[in-house]
Order: structure tokens, then C-alpha cells, then sequence
């Protein structure tokens, strides 16, 4: 959402009460469907390809098709049909703008759900990570984006539409660019030299710095770079001093807090009260150095001069999809028990 104002997102059906709700975390490259029951049972799960707009050649069309064969595929198997669905929550990746949002409602309400919610998939961070349902989300994974709930149920997301526009400086994608970049400087632009420069050129095959670029370049292209492995070879350089690796951190620490401090100060959050801030992603849960969280933590904390307690977080975020829906279900906010229920519910499927 490029806006700066926030927004009440609206509901959409009948009234609540009792049945099957459906969760869904879409992301670019895989989605989650899972079906429960109205007291937050596990009733059915699949795991799929993306069903992202953004993937597809056809578009919102091709989006449509693999979502209702999914959603007809989870409910299928259980005897459940779309009208015995309560509710549904969809966080979507590619759900950024109001007309995207708009859309892919649509699309929903076209499967034939009457009641149900669709954004990004910042939010389910949120739900998924907070016992009090509202605060802020920092994706760090592929790509980045921050989205925020305050008490009063205004949201605002910040970002997730590119580095050039938004300020979405974070995230495998970005990084990746930013590595090979700075090796790039290093051989022809008088960067400082950098000890990535080897095995960014071993993991990208290319037999010799003149080659380089010619390598990198075909990789960005066609959208190959070993993002996961240069992130690797990024905070190994950074631990051990590199300062070519460290300016990159340093740089994505900061744009990433500017975007929390941004969504923090655009909402209504009571001046006294602490801020849950929860960090998902891969870049940041599952990063091999702490000095990138570091840095953002400490950069929220002098951009807002709020308490802010930061939560990485641990569960999947299709947790906090079924614990929306059971919010539109039963219109109000989960309970402790239930809240636990569907938590060990997710978990015990995504283990299995």
C-alpha cells in the first residue's frame, strides 16, 4: 500500500457462528491451505505451489483457477463444502495495493466464501506472533515488507512493492543484488576490497573477475542467484570484520527499522504502552549471525523512543491466517485455550 493513511480493513458476509474456517498463507513461491473446525480443531491441510497473481501468465485469472482447485481439494476429502465455511483469512503475497486487494477478493468471494478477509501476508505475522493480536510485522525473507495493527484495529502496511519505491531494502532478493554489487565495486569501482569476493565468484561458477559480472548479471536475469548461499557467505564476511559486508547489513538494518519506526508512528498505539514488534522471514529467523537484528533493534529503539519488545517468530504464519478466521467466525478475539490449540494443531501437521 503506497498511502500513508491507515485503514479499518473491511469484513465481508453473514453473521458469525458456528462451522469450518480456512487459513491461507500465500506466498511467491508455496501456499499453505489448512481447514479447522469453529472451536480450532485440525481438520485438513494441503501444501501447495503459489497462488500468487504476481506468478502467473494469465494473472488474476490463473490465480483464480489454483486457488479454487486448492480450496475444493482441502474441503473435498472432509465432506465439507464452501457453504459450510464459516470464515477465511488470506495473507497474500502480491496483496499490496487496494487494487490488488480488490481483486483477489473477488476471487474469494467468486470460490463462493461469504465471509472472509484478504491482505497481505504481513498481518498474519501479527496474528500469529501476539497474544494480543495487534503490533507490528517485519518480514525480512525473499523479499520485505512491514505491516502493523494497532489496538483500535487501524492497519497500515508499509513497503512491500520494491526497494526503489518503497524503501523495501531487506530481504534474499535485495541482498543478493547488494552482495554481488559490492564485489563488483571491489574489482572496477574502487570498493574496498572484500573477503566475499572468492566464494561469491565460486557460487556463482564464474572462472575469473573479468567474468564476473557476465555471471552475476545472467543470474539476476533469470532470477538464479544462490540468494540463500550469499547470505551465508554476507554474514560470515560480517562476523569476521569485512566492512564491505558490514556497510550492507548496516544499510538494511536501518531501512528495515525506518519502516517499523514509519508504520509504529502512522498508527494509533497508546503513548504508554509497549509495542509488540515480531520479526518473520528467513532473513531474519533464520540468519547465521545476530549483528543485522542487532542493528535494527537498536535503530527502531532511537527512531521511536518507545518500548518495544521484539518477538521472532516461531510458529508458521498460516497460524495467524486460521486464528483471523476463527476471529471473524465467532467476532471476537480468539481465546488462551483456543489460541493454544490451533498453535499445536499447525505445528504437529507441519511437523509430521
Amino acid at each position: 500500500m503506497t498511502e500513508r493513511e491507515a485503514s479499518v480493513i473491511p469484513m465481508y458476509g453473514a453473521e458469525p457462528g458456528t462451522g469450518y474456517v480456512i487459513g491461507v498463507d500465500g506466498g511467491n513461491s508455496k501456499t499453505d491451505y489448512f481447514l479447522f473446525d469453529g472451536r480450532g480443531g485440525f481438520v485438513n491441510h494441503i501444501n501447495a505451489g503459489t497462488c500468487s497473481h504476481e506468478r502467473f501468465a494469465n494473472g488474476y485469472a490463473g490465480a483464480y483457477l489454483e486457488m479454487e482447485a486448492r480450496i475444493g481439494e482441502l474441503l473435498e476429502p472432509c465432506g465439507v463444502t464452501v457453504q459450510e465455511v464459516e470464515a477465511a483469512a488470506f495473507g497474500l503475497a502480491g496483496c499490496d495495493l487496494p487494487s490488488q486487494k480488490e481483486e483477489l477478493s473477488r476471487i474469494v468471494d467468486r470460490i463462493g466464501l461469504k465471509r472472509f478477509a484478504v491482505d497481505n501476508d504481513s498481518f498474519l505475522g501479527i496474528k500469529a506472533g501476539t497474544d494480543r493480536g495487534y503490533g507490528i510485522c517485519s518480514v525480512n525473507g525473499s523479499g520485505a515488507v512491514t505491516g502493523g495493527i494497532s489496538p483500535s484495529g487501524m492497519r497500515l502496511q508499509v513497503g512491500g512493492i520494491g526497494s526503489e519505491l518503497a524503501g523495501d531494502e531487506g530481504g534474499g532478493y535485495y541482498l543478493g543484488r547488494k552482495i554481488v554489487r559490492a564485489v563488483y565495486d571491489a574489482f572496477y569501482r574502487m570498493g574496498p576490497p572484500t573477503a566475499m569476493a572468492d566464494p561469491v565468484m565460486e557460487l556463482l561458477g564464474a572462472p575469473s573477475r573479468e567474468r564476473f559480472m557476465a555471471y552475476a548479471a545472467e543470474g539476476a536475469y533469470k532470477r538464479t542467484l544462490p540468494n540463500t548461499e550469499l547470505m551465508r557467505v554476507l554474514f560470515a564476511a560480517a562476523d569476521a570484520g569485512d566492512a564491505a559486508a558490514r556497510s550492507i547489513l548496516e544499510h538494511s538494518a536501518r531501512q528495515m527499522a525506518l519502516s517499523t519506526a514509519g508504520c509504529i508512528d502512522n498508527l494509533d498505539f497508546p503513548a504508554d504502552e509497549e509495542i509488540e514488534i515480531v520479526m518473520s522471514g528467513s532473513v531474519w529467523i533464520k540468519a547465521e549471525s545476530p549483528l543485522m537484528m542487532q542493528r535494527y533493534m537498536q535503530h527502531v529503539g532511537e527512531l521511536t523512543r518507545r518500548r518495544c519488545r521484539f518477538i521472532p517468530l516461531t510458529v508458521p504464519p498460516a497460524t495467524g491466517a486460521l486464528l483471523w478466521a476463527l476471529e471473524l467466525a465467532h467476532g471476537r478475539p480468539v481465546d488462551g485455550v483456543t489460541r493454544r490449540k490451533v498453535l499445536q494443531g499447525v505445528d504437529k501437521r507441519l511437523q509430521s
